[in-house]
């Protein structure tokens, strides 16, 4: 069974409280976890204003997570996310080796340190 590394973004709705976001964000957790997928790297980036109104809706919690499966995970997730009421938007792709190299130089923090230096420069 061949793994490969995906990239997953969802926006919830942003009438949730802390605690039931959280809630929703574990449970596809344990939906990737279910399905032998190996959770390499998770963010969450908070409410965000989205770029167009979506269900009358001008703001939602966004959230990351990359994670290595076997391709058959990416139906099973998206399912969850489409039978999940709190999710309004989802996004799932299959990194490439390029994008696998540029995700690990961003997490371990070598963009951040640049822009640190252009700004001390200017």
């Amino acid at each position: 069974m061949e793994l490969k590394n995906y990239e997953t973004v969802f926006i919830l709705t942003p009438l949730l409280n802390e605690t039931q976001m959280q809630e929703t964000v574990e449970k596809f957790r344990q939906v990737l976890k279910e399905n032998s997928a190996d959770i390499i790297h998770e963010e969450n980036w908070g409410l965000r204003k989205l770029a167009y109104p979506i269900q009358k809706k001008s703001t939602g919690f966004y959230h990351l997570i990359e994670f290595m499966a076997p391709t058959s995970v990416v139906d099973v997730l998206e399912l969850a996310y489409r039978r999940d009421e709190k999710v309004v938007r989802f996004l799932t792709t299959a990194l490439d080796k390029h994008a696998i190299a540029y995700n690990e130089r961003r997490r371990k923090g070598e963009f951040k340190s640049q822009a640190k230096k252009e700004e001390v420069k200017a």
